[in-house]
């Protein structure tokens, strides 16, 4: 199939773009460093030929060998002073324009767009990405790296099948689950490494929230003692971490349950509310776009977490599937409001699940969330209460305990 000219102006101009960006980042090295071999007339050149020999057979294999040869050949040949060899990126640059351009023939144009912009972002960020990972720690590396073996590795060698009468102890889906969490912890993570104490309040709270809301509970109510001319502060920034639990339930619990998340989206917005309240009060008593120390949170995906939540995922998961064949669904409020002494992911994934698959009615399903929510912010506010500095307890402490009187009334709401 021969590109049409608008192939051919199509692929031109995603080249264009790709060599602009790539130009553009060479520009801004120091002069004595040179420039890569490439730029926006070349990358042109390299999409247009793409496009062109994609409408021939054997074309394209062979312009991506004498494309990929020639940059190769550069690195082994003599080069003006002005000019360096390309290095892996520039290759790669070069490769991913040509295919490009052939996606245009092949009448792909939204992959060949998404492909030139994916391309683009990678090509700009290529300075702002080295200054990010320079902030990562060694152990945070070798958290990541011991995650990713055991999931890649393991985890495919362990078996898909229920290890016990119940169904409760797969060995696949619970670590499957441990990888969901303990992803949505590390977005907070990564997000709070990388802003670090240039934050503001506010943001510091929500990542802090997002990574571990217990962690970063304790964290402030210490602070709270070392610095106490800040109570108000790290009161406020608790009260926003605490609060951040709510959503990212429903987000978690939606992922498996949709019906179920939409039954708490109301519950749990009024579980809320008193942190709403003090954040308003707080926004107009006292600026909050200030910055405080990001509180010290351990990596999600350090590996001793990572058993931990799994072993306590299987033991609830194993209990709510107990009570759920002998009929004791009464005692699966008492479950879930110790079990959210200690996290409330774990009770609400099971929740979820068995909701989804009709073992457990939706309204009971809501009260055992509502309660495991309740306890998870009675225990915050114990810490609160027994850590923090007289005025961060009055605060943090009190709005806590709001929000846990106001589950446990949610949980035992007779309209359910």
């Amino acid at each position: 199939m021969a590109p049409t000219l608008s192939a051919l102006a199509a692929a031109a101009g995603c080249g264009a773009l790709i060599g602009s960006i790539r130009q553009w980042s060479e520009q801004t090295r120091a002069a004595n460093q040179g420039m890569d071999f490439g730029g926006v007339r070349t990358h042109t050149l390299w999409a247009l030929l793409g496009c062109l020999s994609a409408g021939f057979p054997w074309a394209l294999p062979v312009v991506l060998a004498l494309v990929a040869g020639h940059l190769i050949s550069l690195r082994w040949s003599p080069a003006p002073a002005a000019v360096r060899a390309p290095g892996g990126t520039g290759i790669a640059a070069a490769l991913v324009t040509v295919l490009v351009g052939a996606l245009m023939t092949a009448d792909q144009p939204r992959a060949a767009v998404l492909v030139t912009a994916l391309t683009v972002v990678l090509l700009g960020l290529k300075q702002p990405i080295h200054d990010w990972t320079r902030r990562f720690t060694p152990a945070d590396i070798r958290a990541a790296l011991q995650f990713a073996a055991i999931t890649g590795i393991v985890l495919p060698l362990v078996p898909n099948r229920a290890l016990d009468p119940w169904g409760a102890l797969n060995p696949f889906k619970v670590w499957l689950m441990v990888v969901f969490i303990s992803g949505l912890g590390f977005v907070g993570y990564l997000a709070m490494r990388l802003l670090g104490a240039r934050s503001g309040i506010t943001a510091t709270a929500l990542l802090g929230g997002l990574a571990s809301s217990t962690a970063s509970t304790l964290a402030f109510a210490r602070r709270s003692r070392e610095e106490p001319a800040l109570a108000d502060h790290h009161a406020f920034a608790t009260v926003v971490a605490c609060t951040v639990m709510l959503p990212r339930v429903t987000l978690a619990i939606a992922v498996f349950s949709p019906a179920l998340a939409f039954a708490l989206i109301v519950p749990l917005a009024v579980l809320a509310l008193p942190a709403l309240v003090f954040a308003l009060f707080f926004a107009f008593r006292r600026p909050t776009d200030g910055a405080i120390e990001a509180p010290a949170v351990g990596n999600p995906l350090g590996l001793g977490t990572a058993i931990k939540f799994a072993a306590l995922y299987a033991g609830i998961g194993l209990l709510v599937k107990i009570a759920l064949a002998q009929d004791w669904q009464a005692g699966l409020l008492p479950l879930s409001f110790v079990s959210g002494l200690t996290d409330v992911d774990a009770i609400a994934l099971n929740v979820a699940h068995s909701a989804r698959d009709g073992a457990l009615p939706l309204p009971l399903a809501a009260r055992a969330v509502l309660l495991a929510a309740a306890a998870n912010s009675l225990l915050k506010a114990g810490l609160a209460l027994g850590i923090g500095a007289p005025g961060y307890r009055a605060r943090a402490a009190g709005i806590l305990f709001a929000t846990a009187a106001l589950g446990v009334g949610g949980a035992f709401w007779t309209h359910w």
